[in-house]
């Protein structure tokens, strides 16, 4: 798995991209399905920016043989969930006691997330050997 770890970080980054164009939730009282992208009146903004920016820094630096670049991985990788998380939380969400339907794109666009995450903990290469180049 961790030979893999990089192409299984960008598989998934695909599939995340993917989930941002597919509807996350349905809402029947205006009868329109909201996706990353496009909210009624852009109420929830628009966090596929955002989510893919971070799960994009996160795999390019899965390619990258630099220390540094696997530490930064962590960090954006864990922005990138939290984010997730509070988008799947936001949109799923009861307002004015109605409950939208939650669509397949939002289930997607969380287990993406936490799987190109758990990518980041599991770089291909051995660390200490590039810590020796760098010296």
């Amino acid at each position: 798995m961790v030979r893999y770890s990089k192409w299984i970080s960008l598989l998934a980054f695909l599939l995340l991209l993917g989930a941002c164009f597919m509807p996350w939730t349905f809402h029947a009282d205006i009868n329109k399905s909201f996706n990353a992208f496009f909210t009624e009146r852009n109420m929830y903004g628009k966090p596929g920016k955002l989510l893919l920016i971070l799960a994009g820094i996160t795999t390019a630096c899965s390619f990258i043989k630099v220390l540094w670049l696997k530490r930064t991985a962590f960090l954006a990788g864990g922005l990138n969930v939290a984010y997730a998380i509070k988008n799947f939380l936001l949109f799923g969400s009861c307002y004015r006691g109605y409950c939208p339907e939650k669509q397949f794109g939002l289930y997607l666009m969380l287990v993406c997330s936490i799987l190109i995450f758990i990518m980041a903990f599991l770089p291909e290469g051995n660390a200490s050997r590039v810590e020796e180049q760098k010296s």
